[in-house]
């Protein structure tokens, strides 16, 4: 059963915005917390890479094992671990983007920049637009990722004039949008579409956020992060778009000289499955520290940065995910008020922000197969008009 600490009410006039400033929090947390280690941050580095390492080099025995069975056994398995430990890398270089791994930002952007392009992620460019979902979390207009449709975008009918909760039974099919046909709207229900749409959400929704900022803002209009003239871009942004191009192009240019030399099936056992238990993760950690059915989110004459990054769900993954993904997880609320701080940082001061914080500090312990089915199931939407907004299903 989920462990929710702050369940918000049901009725939006009763929702009640957190009061607390960012001053306040700050000053919950011991201050030797803030301070980065460059040795320790390459530390963790290395002991990811040498993890990844030594499971590609245990991997390239099991092609000699003569039981079929156990070959794909032991690949999948190792599609699994690596993609899972490969995740960790993935988490560092999110930490350099946030100049978390060092005081150097030469250090910062370099390491970054060879761990993200390695794993296919355009270092600057989703740097960019992941600092704006970091400034204004839980916002309606602001947020550049996770940012729910509304009633109308979603082509629903209005809502009741009677209707005064967020939480509403669903309408019948002839009240929905009269462009789908009854079949269309049947289909649509079912929980093996909606098992289907996860699916394909875990294994193709970062590239597709990355290439189309689907899920971002306005997710109907072109706009991607390989593009330097993105609307989430400045013109000061373009080298480092640019930069970031080069960057995947030249990653591509490796994997495509890797299947000449060693084969396509080489490369496709070796990286690009475990690349895609990578996303996997990325998409699963990221979509459930910020959607939930009790999770509000604001509009602009009620949102503020400090109410925004409580707006953001610790979950807790086990030791072992845990501490291979460096806390991203069950810290996450403690790394969305003060992003500069380090991971083995960030752990230590989650019980001082979570004191602070109080009812508005949101932990969830569904297990998280489990949220992700009921995030997909129940967070369909949100209300056009409204200060404070929650998440309905039709």
């Amino acid at each position: 059963m989920a462990v929710v600490e702050n369940q918000q009410p049901k009725y939006e006039r009763d929702h009640q915005p957190a009061q607390f400033t960012l001053k306040e929090i700050r000053e919950a947390v011991p201050p030797h917390l803030w301070q980065r280690s460059t040795l320790k941050s390459f530390l963790y580095l290395f002991a990811d890479l040498f993890l990844v390492g030594c499971i590609a080099y245990a991997a390239s025995f099991i092609d000699a094992i003569p039981s079929t069975l156990l070959r794909y056994a032991l690949w999948i398995f190792y599609w699994i671990v690596q993609g899972t430990v490969a995740t960790g890398v993935w988490v560092i270089g999110h930490e350099c983007g946030h100049y978390a791994f060092s005081d150097s930002k030469l250090v910062n952007n370099a390491v970054g920049y060879v761990l993200h392009t390695l794993l296919l992620v355009p270092y600057y460019s989703w740097k960019i637009s992941h600092a704006g979902h970091h400034g204004a979390t839980g916002h309606m207009t602001k947020d550049q990722v996770f940012v729910p449709p509304t009633r109308s975008q979603m082509g629903l009918p209005p809502r009741p004039a009677s209707a005064d909760t967020e939480v509403m039974t669903a309408a019948p099919i002839s009240d929905k949008a009269p462009h789908h046909s009854p079949l269309e709207e049947a289909i649509e229900e079912t929980p093996l579409v909606s098992l289907v749409k996860l699916l394909g959400i875990f294994v193709l929704g970062w590239p597709i956020y990355l290439i189309t900022n689907k899920s971002g803002q306005h997710p109907k209009a072109w706009s991607s992060h390989f593009d330097p003239f993105a609307k989430f871009f400045l013109p000061s942004h373009t080298d480092d778009v640019i930069k970031s191009d080069v960057g995947i192009a030249a990653m591509i240019a490796v994997l495509c000289a890797a299947g000449r030399v060693f084969g396509t099936a080489a490369v496709l056992k070796y990286y690009l499955v475990p690349y895609l238990v990578v996303n996997f993760w990325l998409v699963i950690i990221t979509l459930l520290q910020h959607t939930a059915p009790y999770l509000p989110h604001y509009r602009d004459t009620v949102w503020t940065f400090a109410r925004g990054a409580a707006l953001t769900i610790d979950r807790d993954y086990g030791w072992l995910l845990n501490t291979l993904h460096h806390h991203i997880a069950d810290s996450h609320v403690a790394h969305h008020f003060f992003c500069t701080m380090p991971h083995y940082n960030a752990v230590k001061a989650t019980p001082y922000i979570k004191e602070a914080l109080g009812k508005y500090y949101y932990k969830d312990d569904t297990p998280f197969l489990k949220a992700a089915w009921d995030a997909q199931r129940k967070c369909l939407f949100v209300e056009d008009e409204g200060d404070v907004v929650f998440w309905k299903t039709k």
